[in-house]
């Protein structure tokens, strides 16, 4: 982790305190750019949980809006950068500056639940084995749109059918062990965007043998809405391109999360179908391939679609079809263009860094 001169950062010294001795002290640490007002409901959430921990910090990464008064109104401990560097620098210095036995990462576009910060607090102390644990997103997306809806349910439905000894860690809502955080080192601050610096963390803590449960009754809500080209934005370029880097780097091809194996076989049957549907103009007879690769990816993918329609209905779920079929599409265009940037470095650690 880079140190910055005290110069570069402003705080504020307000402290919650913890109450509860009985139990491992919890410090929150958000990480914010230009929060908003997703933001401005992310600390009115703290607010109602102040009383369950030590502290809330919260690091202001290079914003140009109100972040920073929003967060002192509330209380919190303050750390203000005079320009971004990205969330890995910046829950970095939250864990500096932090005191509390646990750090909880959560979001600037989340909300917590005072159950939420009481379920960690107790996993923690009733399994003291446990060196992280991550949550996922509750079932009630804040953003109405359907691919907000659909984005947040999707990850919401991915988390509660995963292992429960999990693979890696998540930034979004994922509290660790002080001492196991500095023991590997923190984020790697190459990390210049939002990108997968929590799963590289993630990889690096199950390397060096540290324990990470999947505790699915620990969930947040994410208040993001989604447009098409920020979703594909961000799932091509900052997941799926560096996240298949990290796979190749530590050959971490564990069926678990997004990486399970009929997700994998999911890809490769979406490939063969567009190339059926375009055959078909050739030999309409490919078509009628097509047709039975369809009802493959239907019957493999028949768990989620009906997860969709018990939650959403069927005009949903049949929206849910065509965009989690285009998700396979560009996923594997990224583990394509992933997997060439990696061999032609030579296989060498991946260039966090990536362009806007």
């Amino acid at each position: 982790m880079q140190s910055f001169p005290e110069d570069e950062v402003r705080r504020s010294d307000s402290v919650f305190f913890d109450q509860n001795s009985s139990t491992p002290s919890l410090s929150i640490i958000v990480p914010v750019f230009n929060g908003g007002n997703n933001f401005r409901q992310c600390l009115q959430s703290l607010s109602l949980v102040a009383d369950q921990v030590l502290e809330i910090i919260v690091v202001d990464d290079g914003s140009t809006d109100d972040s920073r008064l929003w967060a002192e109104q509330v209380g919190a401990k303050v750390v203000q950068f005079p320009s971004p560097g990205g969330p890995a620098r910046a829950r970095n210095w939250g864990a500096e500056i932090a005191t509390g036995e646990i750090l909880f990462f959560v979001d600037a576009d989340v909300t917590v639940t005072p159950e939420t910060i009481a379920q960690i607090r107790t996993v923690f102390r009733d399994r003291p084995n446990m060196d992280a644990l991550i949550g996922s997103y509750d079932d009630k997306p804040g953003a109405p749109n359907f691919l907000s809806q659909y984005k947040n349910l999707f990850h919401h439905y991915t988390h509660q059918i995963s292992d429960e000894n999990a693979s890696t860690f998540w930034g979004a809502c994922g509290a660790i062990r002080r001492a196991v955080f500095w023991a590997v080192g923190g984020f790697d601050e190459r990390y210049r965007y939002p990108s997968v610096e929590d799963i590289e963390l993630g990889y690096r803590l199950k390397r060096a043998g540290y324990q990470i449960r999947l505790c699915k009754t620990v969930q947040v809500k994410h208040l993001k809405h989604w447009k098409a080209g920020s979703l594909l934005r961000a799932e091509l370029c900052y997941r799926a391109i560096p996240w298949t880097e990290l796979i190749w780097r530590d050959r971490q091809f564990s069926n678990d999360l997004n990486l399970k194996n009929s997700s994998r076989v999911s890809l490769i049957l979406t490939y063969v179908l567009v190339i059926c549907l375009i055959a078909g103009f050739w030999s309409s007879l490919v078509w009628f391939v097509g047709v039975g690769i369809a009802s493959m990816l239907l019957w493999l993918n028949l768990p989620i679609y009906r997860f969709f329609y018990q939650k959403r209905g069927l005009l949903f779920t049949l929206q849910v079809i065509l965009w989690h079929w285009f998700y396979f599409l560009y996923g594997g265009l990224g583990f394509v263009i992933g997997t060439l940037r990696y061999y032609l470095r030579g296989g060498h650690h991946p260039q966090p860094s990536l362009p806007s």
